[in-house]
């Protein structure tokens, strides 16, 4: 395990960010195994640096583990319970990692360190999947992409988190538009559709679906999407340019 450069950090206050991408009308999120035994899950996560703006700390965690630039990234909710505790999950995981021994080891002011309540700051993402290169960090073993639906086992909060960050993303689509961000630069109305559809959890009917979306005047029509197929083509759409 590298030993995290402490001091170049702001203590007791990280950053956890819910990478939303979208995928055969499945809403995903983007989770690093860690690299320790036993299934420890975690979302992209990391600290602020001493002279780092908390934005800027949220960008650079999403363009290490996405490959990213210029990506939708919107705080949501912070997490600062008192009974927050990363002891509990540091201690599981020494338990299970013999080579880990950070009472006796030079890891010992690192533990210290990270047993602290731990504010979180949490942020969520929307990409589109498609474009994004997931890349694991030193601390992961493996990264991907799960179903909101079929989460694996979360450390400490994480599976709240998303479930925050779900809460915020689906009380955002209706003012800030922002599903739009999911879907690559040209995207169909049946696209736009599947998206709300998925993260709403419920239907539209087609044609009011369309009406209440361009009343927006956020879209710009381009030319038909030509697939060979018998049916109607289906316009192409892409966010109005400003």
């Amino acid at each position: 395990m590298k030993k995290l450069p402490i001091s170049d950090y702001i203590s007791q206050i990280g950053i956890d960010c819910v990478i939303f991408g979208y995928e055969k009308e499945q809403l995903k999120v983007l989770i690093g195994k860690l690299d320790f035994e036993g299934d420890f899950y975690a979302l992209p996560s990391g600290f602020i640096g001493q002279d780092e703006d908390i934005d800027d700390a949220a960008q650079r965690i999403l363009k290490d583990r996405t490959s990213l630039n210029d990506v939708y990234l919107e705080q949501f909710h912070v997490f600062g319970k008192a009974n927050r505790n990363t002891k509990d999950f540091l201690d599981k995981v020494i338990a299970l990692n013999s080579r880990l021994t950070p009472i006796e080891s030079e890891l010992s002011d690192q533990y210290q360190w990270f047993i602290k309540r731990q504010i979180s700051i949490g942020y969520y993402a929307l990409v589109d999947i498609k474009s994004a290169k997931p890349s694991i960090s030193e601390y992961d073993q493996s990264i991907g992409w799960y179903d909101i639906h079929d989460l694996p086992p979360m450390i400490i909060d994480h599976h709240a988190i998303i479930m925050e960050a779900l809460k915020a993303l689906r009380s955002d689509i209706g003012e800030k538009l922002n599903a739009f961000n999911l879907l690559p630069e040209k995207f169909t109305m049946k696209e736009i559709q599947e998206i709300y559809e998925t993260i709403n959890e419920k239907t539209y009917t087609r044609t009011n679906f369309q009406k209440m979306i361009l009343e927006l005047n956020v879209l710009e029509r381009l030319e038909k999407k030509f697939t060979g197929a018998k049916n109607k083509a289906p316009y192409l759409y892409r966010m109005a340019q400003k």
